[in-house]
């Protein structure tokens, strides 16, 4: 979520409240109403960003198919919603509070085990190293992929490619 201020975007963790229901259509009154302070507001969104990854990532789990496709998927819909709510990558919710966070990547941690055994059990994924191994690296990968196109360092293109090609690497998966 971002706010306009003078033609310039404000992203929500760096917004004011004001600028937050200039952008929303209410009052300040009314946000302050539903979130009596700024950052039960901010983990407000953050828990709705994580509603939504989980839908997504449910829906391209749907199909079904190989986990090596269904792993590329899941990387392009993070990858989306890095660049969708650039707020994921913002140091005040990096910094946040290690519980909140392991609360907020239980539905997906507990998704992304279950599709990696299952890459296991197949084959597709090398089965030397633990699915929880797997889980922590391939978020910690996501995070850095995401830092590193937050500083310009690299293109929305490269970072993806990056980033697929880590995973892959990561989960023993020859590329073809």
């Amino acid at each position: 979520m971002v706010a306009v201020e003078h033609g310039r975007r404000v992203f929500v963790a760096e917004a004011t409240v004001e600028q937050i229901a200039a952008e929303a259509g209410v009052t300040r009154q009314t946000v302050y109403a539903h979130y009596p302070s700024r950052p039960l507001l901010i983990n407000a969104v953050i828990d709705r960003i994580t509603a939504e990854a989980t839908a997504a990532l449910d829906a391209a789990t749907e199909n079904g198919g190989p986990a090596t496709e269904v792993m590329l998927g899941w990387l392009d819909v993070t990858w989306q919603l890095f660049e969708r709510y650039p707020l994921l990558q913002h140091p005040s919710v990096i910094a946040a509070d290690p519980t909140d966070t392991d609360r907020r990547h239980a539905p997906v941690v507990e998704r992304l085990e279950r599709l990696i055994e299952r890459g296991q059990d197949t084959g597709e994924f090398d089965g030397t190293l633990s699915p929880a191994w797997l889980v922590s690296a391939t978020i910690a990968l996501g995070h850095a992929a995401g830092a590193e196109f937050a500083a310009g360092r690299m293109t929305a293109t490269q970072t993806t490619a990056a980033l697929r090609h880590s995973i892959l690497r990561l989960y023993g998966v020859r590329e073809a």
